[in-house]
């Protein structure tokens, strides 16, 4: 497609990048808005339809095969991303005039190349909007198959959560997933408090409220909060309240030595900075060097200089780390299926990419392990809300490590027994997530 040049154009290229390469949604989006030089309130409506859709697929393909003459997996994909976009403005947008939609789904068709299918997206979106409030039921109410539908889940995924935790908790999970999902910031009291921090934002035009858990933390909306003034000044980082509770459970105190093995893009590394009231050592790794810059930069942005990194595979340690740290905070690599309402193409992966994981993060777990000072802390965790990418991983290593064993923690209201939590966005309104506290004897 030529450089977008409207709200809608931008969507549905960020939506055909991602069809093609498997482009994040995301920076998809940030890449054609910033060609496409779209004002504020452009760039928001193009969010806005772009995750909305990508939220909403296998809704909105019902829909249209409901209308289409047609079958939605016999269309050109772009016209079908067409289709998709607007169907979405027309069925789930309240502040869209359905005429627009349709009329700039035509005039968007033609421009994109594809003439001879706008007679078809013209027809399939005025039945849409003529019907749009007595539109076909979806079948099989009750079941797996009906949610995956309303909710555009993979029925794979529905059937997982539903078996596990029953068919009302499933939909609530599948609800929250679809929803708005608030940006949470970290107050850096290594340099300012919650409400120096809250008063500067406000100032500069953003909504800002407290988060109900974490005192420090904020819940923001609306705007680039890299563009404002405290975001300059170093005066807080982006991270979401279970993140946070992951490094409040590892409880890392002024004068210990921590190693975030897994740590880009460094969220618990200055959680855990800031804990320490900047006193003591932060060993930040990951595998991948270009990553670790950005954590640097990030670093002295917030004025942190404790901390230090290293390109590292934490399924084989550096033999320098052995025995070396107080806490060491594993956040593995998962599948990502508790950030779904941030990342909605989250849900669309291939489930048989995903069995190798709990190899992969049982390894680093086993690598990790050596690191610990007798009497220190091994912090699991992931953002994903699957048993065999967490509690199997940690009972799977515990059975060979006698030297480990859970410990109860309780941080910001939530209460772990025994040692392990699981939270998600539907209870807790924070990211899906899996915390272990592990405790190494003396």
């Amino acid at each position: 497609m030529t450089m977008a040049a409207t709200a809608r154009e931008a969507a549905l290229t960020a939506l055909e990048k991602w069809r093609k390469n498997g482009a994040w949604s995301d920076a998809a989006l940030a890449s054609v808005i910033a060609k496409a030089q779209l004002d504020a309130r452009d760039a928001a409506l193009a969010s806005r339809i772009c995750y909305g859709t990508l939220q909403n697929l296998a809704l909105l393909d019902f829909y249209i095969a409901a209308f289409s003459t047609t079958p939605p997996q016999k269309l050109e994909p772009k016209v079908l991303d067409l289709l998709r976009i607007s169907a979405y403005q027309i069925l789930l947008m309240d502040k869209v005039p359905p005429s627009a939609a349709v009329n700039e789904a035509v005039a968007l068709c033609k421009r994109s190349g594809c003439v001879r299918a706008s007679g078809l997206v013209n027809a399939v979106l005025r039945r849409i909007t003529e019907r749009r409030d007595s539109l076909p039921e979806i079948p099989r109410k009750g079941t797996a198959e009906y949610l995956a539908t309303k909710y555009s889940h993979p029925l794979w995924l529905v059937q997982e959560w539903a078996a596990a935790h029953g068919y009302a908790f499933a939909e609530a999970a599948l609800r929250a997933d679809n929803a708005p999902a608030p940006v949470c910031i970290q107050t850096n009291t290594l340099k300012t408090d919650v409400k120096t921090l809250q008063s500067s934002l406000q100032g500069q035009g953003f909504a800002v409220r407290t988060q109900d858990r974490l005192p420090d933390a904020l819940v923001c909306g609306g705007g680039n909060l890299a563009a404002s003034d405290a975001f300059r000044d170093g005066w807080f980082y982006i991270q979401d309240a279970a993140a946070k509770l992951a490094v409040l459970a590892a409880d890392p105190q002024p004068g210990m030595r921590v190693l975030d093995a897994c740590a880009a893009p460094g969220g618990k590394s200055f959680s855990a900075a800031v804990q320490m009231q900047g006193r003591g050592s932060i060993l930040s790794c990951d595998i991948h060097e270009n990553k670790l810059k950005r954590v640097r930069e990030s670093a002295q942005r917030l004025g942190i200089s404790i901390l230090e990194t290293a390109a590292m595979d934490a399924r084989t340690p550096l033999g320098s780390l052995r025995e070396s740290a107080d806490v060491v905070l594993a956040d593995v690599p998962c599948s990502g299926l508790g950030v779904i309402r941030k990342k909605p193409e989250i849900r669309y992966k291939d489930p048989v990419e995903l069995e190798n994981l709990p190899e992969i993060q049982s390894a680093i777990l086993s690598g990790l392990a050596g690191c610990v000072k007798p009497g220190g802390v091994l912090l699991y965790s992931t953002c994903t809300v699957r048993k065999r990418e967490n509690e199997d991983v940690v009972r799977a290593f515990l059975s060979g490590r006698p030297e480990f064993a859970p410990e109860p923690f309780s941080a910001a209201g939530v209460d772990a027994p025994d040692g392990m939590c699981t939270l998600w966005p539907h209870l807790h309104d924070t990211d899906g997530f899996f915390i272990c506290k592990l405790r190494k004897r003396v």
